[in-house]
């Protein structure tokens, strides 16, 4: 794994670990989403094999992927994300393929159809552009043979009124992008996937949802 000019260097990565899901509210939504992600994953990997995680992050669901006999190819922008992934995947002595640095709104580095599942969660909603959103789920559905598992950000007022609260608080620049649900319907239509199942995090309370796709050539 070649090191690229990136914006999680390693104390960073550590930090973040670290930080990021350390408050009750976030322990809430971490076990919320594993426990939704583990529904999904236990209804399609009846067949074992190669599973995207991207963005891997430091590998908060690669304990989750190996549960569910499914081999994690770990792969983000960071290159010490994706080596703390490989570290927490117990594939970083390993010699099979389980990591790549790429920059996926740049196009991802692998063959079509070769992996059972593409799982992406807390990536979409960064998309701001109909145009990356679009071309980051052909490029899913170009490389999975059979399912996508994606989060995304569905429109909800009280949701959004809470965030401006938190930028307010908290002094944050960061935005998320949120779809209405006939926007994300026709985005992932038109790359060829077909919503099987969508579950939200927390009812008319938070904007997460996550959604398991299937390609339409497979169904």
């Amino acid at each position: 794994m070649k090191e690229i000019n990136e914006p999680f260097q390693k104390q960073a990565v550590e930090e973040y670990e670290r930080k990021r899901y350390r408050g009750l509210d976030q322990r809430i939504v971490d076990a919320r989403e594993q426990s939704i992600l583990k529904k999904f994953l236990e209804q399609i990997t009846k067949k074992k094999g190669l599973t995207l995680d991207l963005p891997c992050g430091y590998g908060r669901f690669s304990e989750l992927l190996r549960e569910q006999g499914l081999k994690p190819v770990n792969c983000d922008i960071s290159f010490h994300m994706v080596k703390r992934a490989c570290e927490k995947s117990g594939l970083i002595a390993s010699s099979d393929i389980a990591a790549v640095v790429a920059n996926a709104k740049q196009g991802l580095p692998f063959k079509d159809c070769v992996f059972q599942v593409v799982f992406s969660l807390r990536f979409f909603h960064h998309l701001h552009e109909k145009q990356a959103r679009t071309f980051i789920l052909n490029e899913f559905s170009r490389v999975s043979k059979d399912w996508v598992v994606l989060s995304f950000y569905q429109a909800n007022l009280l949701h959004k009124i809470q965030r401006q609260l938190r930028r307010k608080v908290k002094k944050s620049s960061a935005r998320i992008k949120m779809l209405f649900a006939e926007e994300f319907a026709e985005e992932i239509e038109q790359a060829g996937l077909k919503p099987i199942r969508i579950i939200s995090l927390f009812k008319g309370l938070h904007s997460q949802h996550i959604a398991l796709l299937k390609k339409k050539s497979t169904l």
